[in-house]
């Protein structure tokens, strides 16, 4: 079922379409929505019902996790009710990115965990190199099935989550009046003070992104990032450069950093400027150009619980759970029938909101993980150009 590799370019753009055309299907359950409010306790009844169908086991599966606020809000939301709707207790294991790990436990023979998260930049490789098993979509409700466009159901991965760098702005410098797009983050003299951009060569992709967007080039002529396009990023940014005082290399920077008046505006991941709003604080975030990258859910190639990893996906993006995931880690599936699920403050805030998505950049990350002549990856060639630019 699916595609093998990740998404292309041409598979971002169904991803826009089949959003888009849910925007025409799904406007009534977005209404609903607004008077909809999920609570643990009402996941948990309502998964019960699932302990006697195809999910239901013993035993135990490892898993993945990112630690911090978003292992709480993974285990509260999603692997706490898995375990009493299937009986498979979770195991979670904590790091800040899976892929080392994975390959060293393919390398070693020797594979202890079931399930992991990773970037989909970095999953071409390691699924050429057999390290997952295909994604047991039999599993899926039909919920699942109708919610999730197919274009991002893989043969061996399917996207857990969706982050995304977009720009935030301090209402308290701007009012309802902020910029709309990253041409206005540009426009430093409409929109006087100073920025923050991210400062990590591992993320320059994002940069280069943002600053064609800001010189005019179509969402849909941004990928692949060539030659040619790395120049005219690089000297758009030569432009606004002067006005970054702020080059951040944490996802907790950006919004603290607009609480502290440190910068006006900034790139932010999406889940942290969402926490920071629903908690009241000042800033708003515009979607026009957020650039929009994916984390896939794999199943392990010869880890002990590869059963009960399956089920765990196949719970996890059921719309009930997908809505509790997002609700605890501010980051959602793509599963858009997880909006009727969610509360109403929260949809708005969301990449999955039809309006959202039709404002967005997809990562290509097949393109990014392609080899060069040199033998290094496009990912790696950018960071390269970035950081010789960066010390200029």
């Amino acid at each position: 079922m699916g595609n093998k590799r990740s998404l292309s370019q041409g598979q971002s753009k169904s991803i826009n379409s089949a959003l888009n055309e849910k925007s025409k299907l799904n406007r009534r359950d977005i209404l609903r929505a607004a008077a909809a409010s999920m609570a643990v306790p009402v996941i948990a009844r309502s998964t019960t019902a699932f302990a006697k169908d195809k999910l239901a086991g013993s035993g135990q599966v490892v898993a993945f996790s990112y630690g911090g606020l978003f292992t709480q809000g993974i285990r509260k939301y999603v692997y706490d009710p898995f375990t009493e709707a299937t009986g498979i207790k979770v195991i979670d294991v904590i790091g800040d990115v899976s892929d080392p790990q994975v390959k060293a436990m393919n390398q070693a023979g020797r594979v202890d965990w079931d399930a992991a998260f990773l970037q989909a930049a970095v999953f071409p490789p390691m699924d050429d190199a057999d390290m997952f098993v295909p994604i047991d979509y039999s599993l899926w409700d039909s919920e699942s099935m109708e919610g999730t466009p197919k274009s991002v159901r893989l043969k061996t991965a399917v996207p857990v989550f969706a982050s995304a760098q977009l720009l935030v702005s301090d209402k308290r410098a701007f009012g309802d009046h902020g910029p709309k797009n990253w041409a206005d983050f540009w426009n430093v003299k409409a929109f006087p003070g100073p920025r923050g951009l991210t400062g990590l060569a591992a993320t320059a992709r994002v940069d280069m992104v943002i600053a064609l967007l800001a010189d005019g080039v179509a969402r849909s002529d941004v990928w692949p990032l060539t030659d040619d396009k790395i120049d005219r990023a690089l000297k758009k940014l030569d432009e606004i450069k002067p006005h970054v005082a702020k080059w951040w290399t944490a996802g907790s920077e950006p919004n603290q950093l607009l609480i502290n008046r440190e910068v006006v505006m900034t790139s932010c991941f999406d889940g942290r400027t969402i926490s920071s709003i629903r908690q009241g604080a000042p800033v708003q975030m515009a979607w026009d150009g957020a650039y929009v990258s994916y984390t896939y859910g794999v199943v392990l190639k010869g880890g002990p619980n590869t059963e009960n990893a399956q089920k765990l996906i196949a719970f996890l993006n059921r719309a009930a759970i997908a809505a509790g995931f997002t609700q605890g880690t501010g980051y959602p599936g793509p599963n858009t029938n997880q909006l009727k699920h969610l509360p109403s403050d929260l949809v708005p805030l969301l990449s999955i909101n039809p309006e959202n998505a039709s404002k967005v950049v997809h990562e290509d990350s097949a393109w990014l993980a392609a080899k060069r002549p040199d033998g290094k990856s496009n990912l790696e060639h950018i960071g390269d150009r970035w950081l010789a630019w960066r010390v200029q």
